[in-house]
């Protein structure tokens, strides 16, 4: 491929960057089986969720310079402290509502269990679970469904689109995508709702992003304090 040629392809540009974590870490879930069964004498496969958020937050420093939407327009202190972290829990509370029957696509399952054989709670690989959907997931998903999706179903050149530009058809086909990612299909889309309005009417990703982090960190303590492991 020419020099002029991979200079227009649309991955070479500012989707990349937001693209890429997103994939890596979708992909490594993808291959787990696979993985498991190759490292299954010597790697318990539970710590390839950890593997996941190394290789994903890696990505996210090396294009962390890229990331303009994380350095302008952070938001205000309300927004961050009250208005997000208000969203998040209302988001959790509809997460431990729709969790059953119509609203669970494939039955759900056992989720991500991280005890021992006797029984007892294996401290490290909880916590490396509960850090790395509480810290790294929020990021990675905000800055490819809300940041990219959102802003590229408003426009080609998405990161020109100012947030609070983005019309319905951009919001609600990128919280139906993004609620279709998971298993709580329902939750899901009201979530991608929730941070998507969020994104456009603060015209911050930050808001976005502690509301998913307070969700995900907040489930994760709920899942661990109740033993509720279909929720991982």
């Amino acid at each position: 491929m020419s020099a002029s040629l991979a200079a227009g392809h649309p991955l070479a540009g500012p989707a990349l960057p937001r693209l890429l974590p997103f994939a890596a870490f979708i992909g490594l879930m993808m291959a787990e089986p696979l993985l498991a069964r190759l490292t299954g004498e010597w790697l318990d496969a539970r710590w390839l969720y950890g593997l996941r958020c190394l290789l994903a937050g890696g990505l996210l420093l090396v294009f962390w310079h890229q990331y303009e939407e994380l350095r302008t327009g952070r938001g205000s202190p309300r927004q961050l402290l009250l208005l997000a972290p208000l969203a998040g829990l209302f988001v959790l509370a509809v997460w431990l509502t729709l969790d059953s029957g119509f609203f669970v696509l494939g039955g759900g399952g056992s989720g991500f269990v991280p005890l021992a054989a006797d029984g007892s709670l294996i401290w490290p690989l909880a916590i490396v679970r509960l850090l790395g959907s509480a810290l790294v997931v929020p990021l990675i998903e905000e800055l490819f469904w809300r940041s990219f999706v959102m802003r590229w179903l408003e426009r080609s050149d998405f990161s020109a689109v100012d947030p609070a530009l983005a019309g319905l058809r951009a919001i609600v086909f990128s919280s139906l995508a993004f609620g279709f990612e998971h298993s709580l299909w329902a939750a899901g889309i009201v979530a991608g709702l929730v941070y998507a309005l969020l994104y456009s009417r603060t015209r911050s990703l930050w808001t976005a992003v502690v509301a998913h982090a307070v969700t995900n960190g907040a489930l994760g303590l709920w899942v661990l304090y109740a033993a509720a492991w279909q929720f991982w």
